[in-house]
Formats: C-alpha cells, sequence, structure tokens
C-alpha cells in the first residue's frame, strides 16, 4: 500500500558517477504497477533456462527485493518497523552494499525508489551498481491497475499519482519505498538513462506486450545472456502473463495482496479506455504530460 509523507524531502539527483568503479548489483527498477515483476520472471527464466517455467514463489531465488524488511532489522540492530522514514533512507547505501557483498557474481535486486535522495539520503548505492533495467508503463493504466492492487478508487490513484510525497508503508515483509510522483520517478531513471547509455535502458511496457522478442532481448544482452535466441525465446515464453496468472492460480504467490486478487491479472496495454472518465484522464494528462511525451503516452486530442 502506498501512503502520503507529512513532507516529501525529496531530491532528484544528478550525480558523476564513476563507472569504471563499479560493483555488482543490477537495478529492477519501475514505478509500482509498471511490470517490475514480469521482468524479474523473464530474467529469472532465462538465469535458470529450464524446460518447464518458475513457479512465481520461485522468482525471488533468482533476485531480490532491495526494501527487503530483514535487511534494515540486520543492518540497524533494531526491528524495521520501528524506524520512521528518515531513518530507512538514511540505512540505504549500507543496505546495498550489504547486499552487494554476499552476492555471487551480479545480483538483481528489484526496487521501486525514484532515484534521487530523501531528507538528504541517497536512495541508490551507484557505488556498487552494475547497471539497471527501469520499466515505464502508460500512468493510465498504472492507475487502473493500482485500483486493483492496492484497492483504491480510480480518483485515489489518479491523486497518487501527481503526489510527490508518496511513500510505501513500512510492514514486516518490507521497509517503506521512496516513490514520488510518477512523472518524478519517471524522469529520475530516464535522464540517468540519457547520461550514461548502455549502463541503464529504460524498456516501455507496451513495446514488451507488442514486440517482446526484440525489447526482452535488450535486458537478456544487459547481463550477458542475450546471444542465444532460443534461451530468450523460452524465456519469453515462460513470462508469459497467461502462464504466470495459471501458476499463481495453482501455486499461489506471496507477493499477492489477498486471496480474492490475482497479482497477475491481465497484463495488456489501453485499459483505461474503459475504465478511467474524461476528468480522471484530463487530470494525469495534466499532472504528466511532459513525459508522457517523451514516453509516446499522449492520448488523441489532448
Amino acid at each position: 500500500m502506498l501512503r502520503r509523507h507529512r513532507r516529501s524531502g525529496y531530491l532528484v539527483q544528478h550525480r558523476m558517477i564513476d563507472w569504471s568503479r563499479m560493483g555488482n548489483i543490477l537495478w529492477l527498477a519501475s514505478y509500482p504497477k509498471s511490470g517490475n515483476t514480469w521482468l524479474r520472471a523473464f530474467l529469472a527464466n532465462l538465469v535458470v533456462d529450464q524446460s518447464t517455467p518458475l513457479k512465481p514463489n520461485e522468482l525471488s531465488e533468482y533476485g531480490e527485493a532491495e526494501a527487503s524488511a530483514e535487511r534494515y532489522t540486520e543492518v540497524s540492530g533494531r526491528p524495521s518497523t520501528t524506524l520512521a522514514a528518515e531513518e530507512l533512507a538514511a540505512l540505504r547505501l549500507q543496505v546495498h552494499a550489504l547486499i552487494a557483498q554476499r552476492a555471487q557474481g551480479t545480483r538483481l535486486v528489484k526496487t521501486h525508489n525514484f532515484n534521487g535522495s530523501f531528507q538528504g539520503h541517497p536512495l541508490v548505492n551507484w557505488q556498487v551498481t552494475a547497471g539497471a533495467i527501469y520499466v515505464v508503463r502508460n500512468p493510465l493504466d498504472v492507475a487502473v491497475s493500482m485500483t486493483h492492487h492496492f484497492g483504491v478508487t480510480v480518483d485515489a490513484a489518479v491523486d497518487r499519482l501527481g503526489d510527490d510525497r508518496v511513500v510505501s508503508i513500512n510492514d514486516t515483509a518490507l521497509a517503506s519505498d521512496f516513490i514520488c510522483s510518477w512523472s518524478t520517478h519517471v524522469k529520475s531513471w530516464a535522464d540517468m538513462a540519457e547520461r550514461v547509455p548502455g549502463k541503464i535502458i529504460v524498456l516501455r511496457y507496451e513495446d514488451l506486450l507488442e514486440r517482446p522478442a526484440k525489447n526482452f532481448a535488450k535486458a537478456a544482452k544487459l547481463i550477458g545472456l542475450g546471444k542465444d535466441k532460443a534461451r530468450v525465446a523460452r524465456a519469453i515464453a515462460h513470462a508469459r502473463f497467461q502462464t504466470l496468472s495459471a501458476l499463481e492460480k495453482k501455486h499461489g504467490f506471496v507477493e499477492t495482496v489477498d486471496e480474492k486478487t490475482n497479482f497477475f491479472r491481465r497484463g495488456c496495454a489501453n485499459q483505461w479506455r474503459e475504465a478511467l472518465n474524461r476528468d480522471q484522464v484530463e487530470r494525469i494528462v495534466h499532472d504528466h504530460r511532459e513525459q508522457m511525451l517523451r514516453f509516446r503516452y499522449m492520448p488523441a486530442g489532448y
């Protein structure tokens, strides 16, 4: 669940990074409900390269969540649920360093943090980073997906998309992610990708749907597994939404919010056309015009 912090305290960083002294974390980054788990399913199946698809609960064996509560408990020496947002932000670089230290080779690490700082504390440790894959999705569809996953109204989802104070809740499973608005989040990662081409790539969710072979191959290439086209095709097939949904129904998935809501629901584009009214579309366009134009998400007539 997402919530609002009483004050934002966010700062988008434009830091010079020495890429000759990088570590071994490969970030899988996105605004919530933009395809991060789908990307992780593809990469996990690509890495394991077996004839049958991995079950949803097996995905965590081939990567981890940056916000895993146990890391913050270990580093702080206190239950992570007792830590304030500022304290969690202050621990970020230490937690990332710990993940990198314990990794065997490149480690795939999921994050929903925006690429900046909170109360002066950087949220991404670039000194232990090898690169990043950022997935961006049309905010009109993100709003729809949020209503199903978080159990909020469309209007509440639209509000949160435009709110720079948004953080996720701090619970026993995951420490808070510092998310900001959709535009701030997308801009922070996309700008970095433009400054360091080849180290950070941006994938549009819609392109993964329309041309999976071409676009998932970009992610495979970044982790050094892009040459075997048959292997890439097999991983794409294992990560199809129909496959993931069927596996979730049969075996369950720990990331499902409740028993009545499937995590892998539809996995398609332009759901907003049926789910949003004109006022809701206009609000999203008003709040996010610049980044929507940047990623070709502007609906006709706006």
